[in-house]
């Protein structure tokens, strides 16, 4: 910010015009002063305020008793009054030994104020000094708002909005988006610990979901943090240094907080238009229609993964994740691409094999699971697309991949696979209900014991020449010589499909 002179008692004391001499000792030019007040009361502490100079020309003081100096004094300086001017040649030749030796003792400013300066003079000096400040500090924040709303006016506007209110207040500032991920810094990102705990203060106020602002004191620094947006819509945080800012300062910061918030609206806006052009490029890249696919995303994204590429996809995806994954492919621009799948139900990630790919973040910010393909080439992408769903499905959270499913190949059957499956084992089903057997789950066990007839006798409890009944029965049933391995690998792949 703007360095401001603000009226203290080393300001009054330097003007020439006032003619004031200093008695006692002042350090760093005294604390501010905040009004002058004149009074010859024993005890005027009843009216004064914190920060005010009181001026006297001693006509309480009786005698030379030094105890009432310090009792008078004492209560003074436990009034929190900033100093004391004693008008000589009023009442009393000179400033009072006592006075001075009290005064020293306390650590209260004493000067002397000479008779021919009035002390509303001294008044005035302090009114005009308080106007002066003022209306500086006014003048400052209508230029701080002014560069600011300039700054907006650029392709960048937040970074240049967020880097010109760092440089009006002197001090740090930062943007976190409607996920707590730190969009802006400027000046430049704190330090590790320092930023970690401030983004877990901003985290905590997004999550309450209600336009609010709060103080953060953390390792000696002070914060003063904003959500943007509406209650039920925050669209994220700002976070300004906020140590020594002044009501116009806070307003600056104010100014910034509508703006910055405005923009985040457009900027949803602009995420959601974006969205539909991504779902558009996956859509052509189903349907076979890659160069259109390239083209798109090489004007608009610095174009597609090199192939093979890694797809992924995520549960079902909540706005903050694509402002994120916005983020993230800017960042990997050319070698990560997200969009929309086809049916609305999730995203489509695809990245290139040596990026570091944010399918991990993806799923912490989206609060639920992402699976994930093998390499793939975009000719074969619905494949892909089927492996990491498989992949998807068997994940509550996190990041799975299809090769760490076991039973991937099982688990990728569609639905006509089943219905083929049901059909082959309908006999078998009817036969089981028409005559209360377990036809069905005898011929299972004895797949599963690798079709040995006393493996498969002793597992369930009956005589070898039973199993091998039902195992004949079973035959004929379905049309099957189940002492060919291709037709036990049939009925095993749809007994395990239908399960």
């Amino acid at each position: 910010m703007a360095a401001i002179t603000p009226p203290t008692l080393g300001a009054l004391l330097d003007r020439p015009d006032l003619a004031l001499r200093l008695v006692t000792p002042l350090a760093d030019g005294g604390r501010p002063v905040r009004w002058v007040h004149s009074s010859d009361l024993e005890d005027p502490t009843p009216f004064l305020a914190e920060d005010v100079v009181l001026l006297t020309t001693g006509t309480q003081f009786r005698g030379e008793d030094a105890a009432q100096y310090g009792a008078y004094v004492e209560r003074l300086a436990r009034r929190g009054v900033t100093a004391v001017g004693f008008g000589t040649e009023v009442v009393r030749a000179g400033v009072p030994a006592g006075l001075i030796a009290a005064c020293e003792s306390a650590g209260l400013p004493l000067f002397e104020v000479p008779f021919r300066i009035p002390f509303i003079a001294i008044a005035r000096a302090n009114a005009e000094a308080i106007a002066a400040e003022s209306y500086a500090r006014r003048s400052w924040a209508l230029a701080a708002q002014r560069a600011i709303s300039l700054a907006a006016l650029r392709p960048d506007a937040l970074d240049a909005a967020l880097a010109e209110l760092a440089r009006q207040l002197g001090s740090w500032a930062g943007l976190y988006d409607a996920a707590g991920t730190l969009l802006h810094a400027r000046p430049a990102r704190l330090p590790n610990e320092v930023g970690d705990a401030l983004r877990a203060e901003a985290e905590a106020l997004l999550a309450k979901g209600v336009r609010a602002a709060d103080t953060a004191r953390i390792s000696g620094r002070t914060f003063a943090l904003q959500t943007l947006g509406r209650g039920g819509e925050l669209r994220g945080v700002l976070a300004v240094e906020a140590e020594g800012l002044d009501q116009d300062a806070r307003g600056v910061v104010t100014s910034v907080v509508a703006m910055a918030g405005f923009a985040l609206e457009q900027n949803q806006a602009l995420i959601r238009a974006r969205g539909a052009l991504r779902a558009g490029v996956v859509r052509a890249l189903l349907a076979g229609d890659a160069a259109l696919a390239h083209d798109v995303a090489a004007s608009s994204w610095g174009g597609l993964p090199d192939e093979p590429a890694v797809a992924a996809v995520t549960s079902a995806a909540p706005e903050q994740l694509a402002a994120f994954l916005e983020l993230r492919a800017a960042q990997l621009r050319g070698r990560f691409f997200f969009g929309a799948l086809p049916d609305g139900d999730g995203l489509l990630l695809l990245a290139a094999r040596d990026a570091d790919a944010p399918f991990a973040e993806a799923a912490a910010r989206g609060g639920g699971a992402v699976g994930v393909s093998r390499p793939t080439t975009y000719a074969r992408l619905a494949a892909a697309i089927e492996e990491a769903q498989v992949a998807l499905a068997r994940s509550a959270e996190g990041v799975t991949g299809i090769d760490d499913v076991p039973d991937a190949l099982l688990s990728s059957l569609g639905e006509g696979a089943r219905t083929a499956a049901r059909a082959l084992l309908a006999p078998l089903v009817r036969y089981d209900e028409t005559h209360g057997t377990a036809l069905l789950g005898s011929l299972r066990t004895w797949l599963e014991h690798d079709a040995r007839f006393e493996d498969t006798a002793r597992a369930l409890g009956v005589h070898r020449h039973t199993v091998r009944s039902r195992i004949g029965l079973a035959e004929q049933l379905l049309g099957r010589d189940l002492s060919s391995f291709a037709s036990r690998a049939e009925v095993w792949l749809a007994l395990v499909s239908v399960s």
